[in-house]
């Protein structure tokens, strides 16, 4: 897998030595508290679905996801995307959603969805890019209080 992008490199999760990595970066990047079980629900569950964005040997950006049936569609769901502050607007949020989903499409999916606060913008700004829509705010869906939009893209007409 191993991509290139300045010195940046996109490469699948592999194993467990990756996890203080990943963990550091989204204690830091999401306002939302995991517990290690939660990392590895996903990750242990959909391997396939976790992709770092690696610099000097440092994780730099992860996106973390899972694949279910949701009512009668295979749907894929962005858990956790975190991007360090130091190397933010190069597309590296991006070609991680990219590969996600690509992937997701490769087992399938139809669908893809995930939950944004409403005041990142930047986030809200590249979903919107990538064709995600915003379906419905959710008051209140934060353990700070705060609003989410649940966004979603359809990846089949």
């Amino acid at each position: 897998m191993g991509e290139m992008t300045d010195d940046v490199s996109f490469v699948a999760y592999e194993n467990e030595l990756q996890m203080p990595g990943i963990m550091r970066l989204i204690e830091k990047d999401l306002s939302e508290p995991y517990s290690i079980f939660t990392y590895r629900y996903f990750i242990n569950n959909w391997p396939q679905l976790c992709y770092l964005a690696m610099s000097e040997g440092n994780c730099v950006a992860v996106i973390i996801c899972k694949l279910d049936r949701h009512r009668e569609a295979l749907r894929g769901y962005i858990a956790m995307l975190a991007v360090d502050k130091t190397v933010r607007k190069k597309g590296i949020g991006s070609r991680l959603v990219v590969l996600a989903i690509n992937q997701m499409q490769s087992e399938g999916c139809d669908e893809v969805v995930l939950e944004a606060e409403v005041t990142n913008s930047g986030a809200l700004a590249l979903y919107e890019k990538l064709g995600f829509l915003r379906e419905k705010r959710l008051h209140k869906y934060y353990l700070n209080g705060g609003d989410a939009f649940r966004l979603k893209v359809f990846l089949h007409d």
